[in-house]
């Protein structure tokens, strides 16, 4: 057998592989002499078959068998030749299988670039200064009230701020209905603006039975494609009409959210914990995302394609997750999953650029996960999820995803590394650029 390895970009090569005329006739003949031993043909026996009619009833077959056997035992060869661990399915180019003769196949596959990283250490980043504000918990309080309360049936008023009103309507475009376009029992929170402003402050008045039609100019980049940089008409009846009893703040309604809140001071003191463990690990997120920015500026490399629609893959997934988790779709929403997918890819090929620079940070510094480092994710991840370490442990092994957690562990091992040795300055939040806030 013969490899060989054309440079195509620094993620994509062509593995070319010959292999002799020897192999070729001997694979055939094993194939032949199997099915010889087992084939049923008029006027012979089994294993008394001419190879001849062999070949004109199972010549087909034989050759796309054969074809098949030859690549699946020669590729992985070729690979462990050229040194290089190919991302994804390889596409592949072959030739026609003839006895006598060599055969020959092409393999295009992507790989990881190869790249250095340089100046990681001592990055400077400013980091959030954060401290605890007693107006966070009363808005929890709130929060927590809003989502315990009860909807009572709205009287002798019409719709207000803060009422939750439930629809029936349907799309008009030019004052034709749309096809498909018609939805009952829709329940929105007046002035939360959840759909458009306009459409919004159109219901604030309303009365319970009302009807009205409503027009929304959409903007030209709206996310929905059937509306983008359209008028649509919206013909509504308000079927009913609910207002939110919130309970009383007082220790029984702590006492109802748990066993462990016997008094409203206790109730307020883990809203404190879990707002400061919240509040801690944003800013030391957001950290990380600037540091992995600034080390990312002056680092140009191709990212190898597989690896980028991989990612758009699963903020795709999650995106539909969270869709269906909340009753809806994308046919709802009306939003092509093409587009959708178009809309990740610039956060996919960040991603992608991340992974492929932390991986190389850790191999530069000899960095490998410690039995502890396992152990210490593991720890994390049970904490955050209220489980024994144990279960979560055996949870990861037993869906086959702890191939996958050992990388983000050594990510995060990376990520710590970096901090410490990052050259970080604490400022208010009011002094951190826009940019440096969405990070």
């Amino acid at each position: 057998m013969k490899t060989s390895l054309e440079e195509i970009s620094t993620v994509k090569k062509k593995v070319v592989v010959e292999i002799e005329s020897s192999e070729v006739d001997k694979k055939l003949n094993q194939s032949y002499a199997t099915i010889g031993k087992k084939a049923k043909i008029p006027g012979f026996r089994p294993g008394k078959i001419p190879r001849k009619i062999l070949e004109s009833y199972f010549g087909s077959q034989v050759m796309d068998d054969v074809t098949r056997e030859l690549i699946s035992e020669s590729f992985p060869k070729a690979i462990d030749e050229i040194n290089s661990f190919p991302l994804g399915q390889p596409i592949l180019e072959k030739d026609i299988l003839k006895p006598g003769q060599d055969f020959k196949y092409s393999a295009v596959i992507e790989v990881r670039p190869q790249f250095e990283v340089k100046d990681y250490s001592g990055v400077e980043v400013r980091k959030e200064k954060w401290s605890f504000d007693e107006k966070q918990v009363e808005e929890e309080l709130t929060r927590i009230r809003e989502s315990s309360g009860k909807l009572n049936p709205v009287e002798g008023r019409p719709a207000r701020e803060g009422d939750h009103i439930v629809l029936e309507y349907e799309e008009l475009l030019d004052g034709n209905p749309v096809d498909g376009a018609k939805t009952s029992n829709q329940m929105m929170l007046v002035g939360r603006n959840d759909f458009h402003p306009n459409f919004d402050q159109a219901l604030v008045g309303l009365n319970k039975e009302e009807e009205k039609q409503i027009e929304v100019a959409f903007e030209e980049n709206h996310p929905n494609e059937k509306w983008a940089g359209k008028k649509v008409t919206f013909k509504i009846k308000v079927s009913d009409l609910k207002e939110l009893e919130l309970p009383e703040l007082n220790d029984e309604f702590a006492k109802k959210l748990g066993p462990d809140f016997e008094t409203l001071d206790i109730l307020k003191e883990e809203i404190r914990k879990s707002l400061t463990a919240r509040e801690e690990k944003r800013v030391d997120s957001q950290l990380k995302e600037r540091l992995l920015d600034k080390i990312a500026e002056g680092l140009d490399i191709e990212l190898p394609q597989v690896m980028v629609d991989l990612e758009t893959d699963a903020y795709l997934e999650r995106f539909k997750m969270n869709l269906r988790g909340t009753g809806g779709s994308l046919e709802n929403l009306g939003i092509p999953e093409q587009k959708l997918r178009e809309n990740f890819e610039p956060m996919s090929r960040k991603r992608v650029k991340e992974i492929l620079m932390l991986s190389q940070i850790a191999r530069q510094e000899k960095m490998d996960l410690t039995d502890e480092d396992v152990d210490q994710g593991f720890r994390e991840i049970a904490q955050g999820m209220g489980q024994e370490t144990e279960t979560v442990k055996k949870f990861y092994e037993a869906k086959g995803l702890m191939d996958s957690l050992k990388d983000q562990f050594l990510e995060e091992k990376v990520l710590r590394y970096l901090v410490e040795h990052g050259n970080i300055s604490e400022v208010e939040r009011e002094a951190l650029t826009s940019k440096e806030e969405d990070r």
